[in-house]
């Protein structure tokens, strides 16, 4: 009605309202009536975004590297960007009458891009590659001391390195060297194990041995220990065999003092036999037949006696014509016999 209208803000947007060229108000969700012929509005949004991006540098070694990532941004001093930038907005359809506010997003993309080139341009490809945490370190400090963002009230909240990748070919090439490195090392892994059960069948064979060795000599010094035996008891056998001998020479030495004596008795008694007999022949040499014969009847048994009559009988047969036997000699003669 007649050019008043009443609007209300978003209470994430700071809004300044602008008359005769004068800021005349501002705040956050400001709710108001207002002349619209000669009001206008200034809207600077205050939450945080986030701007993705995606470019190509050229790394120290000068292969060609995409970074891939996202920055998250706010506005911490609207009065600041409302300067340099066109945030105005229509006053009866109350939207944005320029671009600026879709390029703050490039903007501060193609900061963060300059930055960013401008690390990985330092390193070589595969240090790039692997630079993803201190890139990210490096390029919020320097995000948060960058001279043009700070003239526009912008604060970087967060930097987000996604991806560092090389081309398709180089990433094939990188590719194919991680690959023979992988086979490589599992040739050697294979290797490895291939050498230490090599290893361990030699340790076992070693172990085997000088468990051969260790019977061996245990089994020698069983061997020695049953000849020191063996010659202990052959020691004590010919010592026992040697004192036996000792002793028999001995009894031998003895038995034959003893024969030699016995002989010389002997001797001694059959040389007074013999001086005994030559003496009693000496004494029946000179003694006639019929003595020699009566004593050498003496002594003599009846049988004896008997048996010398038959002798003479017998010598003289032919001088005997006829001889009587009684029946009691002949008797007592079988008697005796019987």
């Amino acid at each position: 009605m007649f050019g008043f209208r009443f609007v209300k803000f978003e209470p994430n947007a700071q809004v300044f309202v602008i008359r005769n060229g004068k800021t005349v108000r501002e705040g956050k969700g400001l709710s108001f009536w207002y002349y619209a012929p000669s009001t206008s509005f200034i809207k600077v949004p205050l939450e945080s975004k986030a701007a993705p991006f995606i470019f190509e540098v050229l790394s120290a070694d000068f292969q060609a590297i995409s970074v891939q990532g996202e920055i998250a941004y706010r506005v911490a001093r609207p009065d600041r960007i409302k300067d340099q930038m066109n945030f105005t907005i229509s006053s009866r359809k109350l939207e944005y009458l320029g671009e600026d506010p879709q390029e703050i997003d490039q903007k501060i993309v193609n900061v963060a891009k300059t930055i960013v080139k401008r690390g990985i341009e330092k390193l070589r490809l595969k240090d790039a590659l692997k630079a993803t945490d201190s890139l990210k370190e490096i390029s919020e400090r320097e995000l948060a001391a960058d001279p043009y963002l700070a003239s526009l009230g912008l604060e970087v909240t967060n930097l987000s390195i996604l991806a560092i990748s090389p081309n398709a070919e180089t990433g094939r090439a990188l590719e194919a060297e991680t690959r023979e490195r992988i086979l490589k090392e599992a040739d050697d892994a294979i290797y490895e194990r291939r050498n230490a059960s090599v290893e361990q069948e030699r340790t076992i064979k070693e172990n085997e041995l000088n468990t051969e060795l260790a019977i061996e000599a245990k089994k020698r010094q069983i061997r020695e220990a049953q000849v020191e035996a063996e010659r202990a008891v052959q020691e004590k056998t010919n010592k026992l065999e040697a004192e036996k001998l000792g002793f028999q020479i001995g009894q031998e030495s003895e038995r034959g003092k003893l024969a030699e004596l016995a002989a010389k008795n002997a001797r001694i008694s059959a040389d007074s036999k013999a001086y005994a007999t030559e003496s009693l022949l000496k004494a029946f040499g000179a003694a006639d037949r019929e003595t020699l014969s009566i004593l050498a009847q003496s002594g003599m048994n009846p049988e004896q006696l008997i048996a010398g009559a038959f002798d003479s009988l017998a010598q003289n047969a032919e001088k005997i014509g006829e001889l009587n036997l009684s029946p009691d000699l002949l008797s007592s003669l079988l008697k005796k016999k019987g």
